[in-house]
């Protein structure tokens, strides 16, 4: 199957309310284009060189999303552009992308990145950090950033009932800061290999790469 034949294989069967990012890291932009003419809008890229480059070259109505581990020392080349940050998992990068976000006159949307994998190589905030950030007095003044939900990345397993045990206590731990915020509303959760399970466990944004554009 071609890489238009993969999107309307996967929109087929996603339901309304979830959104589709298409994972394009170390994809060319021939292949975006593919994807770009067959209807698909949000690309997800995981190094900030790879995404102001293909910024560059491709449509300007593409949204770009930056879904890899952020360092915050790089934030200032993508300010300007950049649609959707889904991995921010300190405060201090969030105090700086409001700063870069700031001189570019814009407010940019972000996702913080809450650790729901037990390996210790993924990134994360504790859910109990997630809170003392969202609710303290410095985090208020932040006016060029906008935290409009959460992403969290599941054990690279096989075993499927811990990765819905996973993705089940982010949607439970979404539903409750939901509760007393009105800006939460994305939970980034799915990739290639799970995203059918995050969809069954509350997720409405999912990051597909290789079942799109085929293996790295």
């Amino acid at each position: 199957m071609n890489i238009a034949e993969n999107l309307q294989k996967i929109k087929l069967n996603l339901p309304e309310n979830v959104s589709l990012v298409a994972v394009s890291k170390t994809k060319p932009v021939s292949d975006i284009l593919d994807a770009y003419n067959a209807g698909q809008r949000i690309f997800g890229e995981n190094k900030i060189q790879e995404m102001v480059e293909k910024h560059h070259q491709l449509p300007k109505d593409i949204q770009w999303h930056m879904i890899g581990h952020l360092q915050s020392n790089k934030v200032k080349y993508m300010a300007h552009f950049v649609d959707l940050i889904h991995g921010v998992d300190s405060f201090k990068t969030l105090k700086e992308i409001n700063k870069q976000a700031k001189k570019h006159n814009r407010i940019i949307n972000c996702l913080l990145q809450v650790k729901i994998a037990t390996e210790e190589t993924k990134f994360g905030l504790i859910q109990k950090e997630v809170e003392e950030i969202i609710t303290s007095e410095e985090y208020n003044q932040l006016k060029n950033i906008n935290v409009i939900g959460f992403m969290g990345m599941a054990s690279f397993t096989s075993d499927i009932n811990q990765i819905t045990k996973e993705f089940k206590s982010l949607k439970t731990f979404f539903d409750h800061i939901k509760s007393n915020n009105s800006n939460i509303k994305v939970l980034s959760m799915g990739m290639s290999g799970d995203y059918t399970t995050a969809i069954n466990e509350g997720s409405n944004m999912i990051r597909v790469g290789s079942a799109i554009f085929g293996t790295r």
